[in-house]
């Protein structure tokens, strides 16, 4: 199938999504929920052929867990779905109404946003989660996945497709393009007659391209070079913790910290504690001359390192003055997705979310959080790191639009 004939039938398909009832779209991701169980072995299989791929494409170990499916991944994607189903569904609330003076009343009500394309990487949870939520909001959606996880999304496309058609629900609400090739990416950034909106979800290099040759509206989901400031005030019990658990609980995702920034005046116990616990996790620390001097696990940081997201183990660091040069800092390096900063201090604090310029901004907890299923959105869609329309985790609501309902009674204007 073309790329053009994938637009048309999810045109159609969004005109059909438009006209199902909130208990006919739970009724039918439950159907998918209990589908992708039952297809399971034709998703592992999928999956096992893309692992193969990975490992003698030499992809690295981070990228590998996030290719990879388990069981406990294939079941908590189910149970994500079933999440969603028990969300309010936000299509059709009525956001307001109001009474002009001639009689006319006049609402905003929330709709569709129509057609939703996806173009990712080697996240085959990536592949569930857009469908879930675009379905629940009424809308169909064009999947577009790397090579690296091509027969992962081809298998569970065909589970989600099998449990749509147990219900009657349009199957044609999800659409995978299959060719990995560059150029129909190119060509699915420009379907305007087709397309409403597009994300992109993914590296850097992916996310760039997605902006640059769109020219269809795109949602940017940042890459995130996510930092944790440890102020003067910080009670390093809760930040040894909150730092191991931000850096290393997951090294390949977008909200794993990437670089710690430390003030001087706890600089001498804080750096030796939390260089020790790294190092003991084979975690590599880059930082500069100050930071350093309390280390010897601690290696030279180049300017580049300050704005890098490693996705593996390896953080940057950074000795600063005050609280002012800690929030300068994160706002020059950050790619403004998610900051945290460890304090006792009342005002710092409230200066440190005030003025960090991020989607998601912590006072004493890890920087992993930043995502739809803790924030209680149910399945994500992305982290939007723009400032229109959506920001932060993506959850239904950042899959809808609006429309003005006027309400007369035979008025006409003079």
């Amino acid at each position: 199938m073309t790329i053009e004939e994938i637009g048309a039938k999810a045109k159609a398909a969004s005109r059909q999504m438009a006209k199902l009832s909130q208990s006919q779209k739970n009724e039918a991701l439950l159907a998918v929920a209990d589908a992708l169980l039952a297809h399971k072995e034709s998703i592992f299989a999928g999956n096992d052929e893309d692992m193969k791929a990975a490992v003698a494409n030499g992809m690295s170990e981070a990228l590998q867990d996030r290719l990879k499916l388990t069981e406990d991944r294939l079941t908590a994607m189910a149970e994500g779905i079933r999440e969603v189903v028990a969300l309010d569904d936000p299509i059709g609330e009525v956001l307001s109404m109001k009474e002009r003076p001639n009689g006319l009343l006049i609402g905003q009500k929330r709709v569709p946003i129509g057609v939703i394309g996806f173009i990712y990487e080697s996240r085959p949870n990536v592949t569930v989660d857009a469908f879930a939520l675009t379905f629940k909001t009424s809308n169909a959606v064009i999947l577009r996945g790397g090579s690296d996880c091509i027969h992962s999304n081809i298998a569970l496309v065909a589970a989600i497709k099998d449990g749509l058609s147990k219900v009657g629900a349009p199957g044609d609400a999800v659409q995978l393009v299959e060719d990995t090739a560059r150029e129909t990416a190119t060509k699915m950034m420009q379907m305007n007659k087709y397309l409403d909106v597009l994300i992109p979800r993914g590296g850097a290099g992916l996310i760039n391209a997605v902006v640059k040759n769109a020219t269809v509206p795109v949602i940017e989901t940042g890459t995130g070079n996510c930092h944790i400031f440890i102020d003067a005030s910080a009670d390093l019990t809760k930040a040894l913790p909150i730092i191991e658990n931000a850096k290393l609980q997951r090294l390949g995702v977008c909200n794993a910290c990437e670089s710690l920034v430390i003030h001087k005046d706890i600089a001498e116990k804080a750096i030796p504690m939390i260089a020790d616990m790294l190092h003991k996790n084979a975690c590599e620390i880059r930082g500069d001359e100050a930071s350093a001097a309390y280390s010897s696990f601690i290696v030279p940081a180049t300017e580049e390192d300050y704005g890098t997201e490693y996705l593996a183990k390896i953080i940057s660091a950074k000795v600063v003055n005050d609280v002012d040069e800690a929030i300068d800092h994160i706002n020059k390096y950050s790619t403004g997705h998610s900051e945290a900063i460890i304090t006792e201090n009342y005002e710092n604090a409230q200066r440190f979310l005030a003025e960090v310029d991020s989607a998601c901004v912590y006072v004493n907890a890890s920087t992993r959080f930043t995502d739809g299923f803790m924030f209680g959105f149910g399945a994500e869609i992305g982290i939007s790191t723009q400032k229109l329309h959506a920001r932060g985790p993506m959850g239904l609501l950042a899959l809808t639009s609006t429309k003005y309902i006027i309400y007369g009674n035979g008025q006409i204007r003079e």
